[in-house]
């Protein structure tokens, strides 16, 4: 049901609670001892969890009794701000349904005459700042919610990006509205590199379920192109768990993306068997890349779509081949990523 087109719940509630809203709270134990999270309830049987003092990604993420993310052995850790050398992003990588790659680097680690950069940057191990919080109102009839809070990445002398990230919606729809401005406050040029790892694992990711994209596949820097497609389709439906994907094993792809008439982009997975989907959809004029993460280890088994603003090569490289964006001062740039929930014919006929 969706209540924004239904009158059955009026005169009948006491509390916006009772259909859905957003709850703050502090975890008070394990690795995530003392993080402030906020679990957000859509009413449709959608509800997930933002992680706010990681950056205000999101970790968990239901539809009804299915999870949509998949969770890292790690899960939920408090932030470490420093763990930005080489490949220390692992350490603290809680997958989850989004994890924010940046804000000045996405890819491997790297360095250069600028400086030396860790995997993926630092944005997953920075507390928000929260700004505000709106709850939804059933007196007024106003079924939207929203939480907004800030993130900054700054050195002293050095570049300082701010991101404002609100993430919405409205008590009756399952979906997710993600809206990112990044801007630069420093006073001279920064470096700037964005991707979205969209963390998706068991029981919406299975064998035989369908990864659906439109464009064209390119391999991953340094692998050939008879790699990418050893395993027949093997970038349009998961397979079982595989040895061959114990450590480090996994498959990579970079798409160039094919858009409709208003430059926007949509991908995701279905499976059948469930009549679930999750459609992914973003602006490539934003936007204009998308990475297809595969790793089908045994207990650690979990692919992701990735929209990006560049191949995840690193800063190094994306300056080397001039695709790195340099955000002058005051200069902001906005980002707005929509996740969707899909039932029985709509997730079945999507393609």
């Amino acid at each position: 049901m969706k209540y924004k087109d239904s009158q059955n719940w009026k005169h009948t509630l006491s509390n916006s609670q009772q259909l859905g809203g957003i709850e703050t709270s502090v975890l008070d134990n394990g690795a995530g001892r003392g993080v402030r999270i906020a679990w957000i309830n859509t009413g449709t049987g959608l509800r997930y969890k933002v992680v706010l003092d990681r950056g205000m990604d999101i970790l968990d993420a239901f539809f009804n009794e299915h999870s949509l993310a998949w969770i890292s052995h790690a899960g939920l850790t408090s932030p470490q701000p420093f763990s930005n050398q080489g490949i220390d992003w692992l350490r603290t990588f809680g997958g989850g349904l989004l994890t924010t790659c940046g804000l000045s680097n996405a890819g491997p680690p790297n360095s250069d005459e600028h400086g030396s950069r860790g995997l993926h940057g630092n944005y997953s191990n920075l507390a928000a700042e929260l700004i505000s919080i709106k709850q939804p109102d059933i007196f007024s009839g106003e079924l939207g919610f929203e939480v907004v809070g800030k993130v900054t990445e700054s050195s002293t002398f050095g570049p300082s990006l701010e991101l404002t990230r609100r993430i919405s919606g409205t008590i009756g729809s399952a979906e997710i509205h993600i809206k990112d401005r990044v801007t630069n406050r420093g006073n001279s040029p920064a470096p700037h590199m964005l991707l979205y790892h969209i963390n998706c694992g068991w029981p919406l990711i299975d064998a035989g379920t369908r990864i659906v994209w439109q464009g064209e596949m390119q391999p991953r820097s340094g692998e050939s192109a008879v790699r990418q497609n050893s395993r027949k389709d093997g970038f349009r439906h998961c397979p079982a768990p595989m040895d061959s994907h114990a450590g480090f094993g996994e498959e990579v792809a970079f798409i160039d993306p094919q858009t409709d008439e208003m430059q926007q982009v949509t991908c995701g997975y279905v499976n059948d068997q469930l009549g679930l989907g999750l459609k992914i959809s973003f602006s490539k004029t934003q936007l204009p890349w998308l990475i297809h993460w595969q790793h089908w280890g045994k207990n650690e088994y979990v692919t992701a779509l990735e929209p990006a603003t560049n191949p995840p090569n690193g800063q190094a490289a994306a300056r080397a081949n001039e695709s790195l964006i340099l955000l002058e001062p005051g200069e902001t740039r906005i980002y707005d990523l929509r996740l969707s929930i899909l039932l029985g014919d709509a997730a079945r006929e999507f393609s």
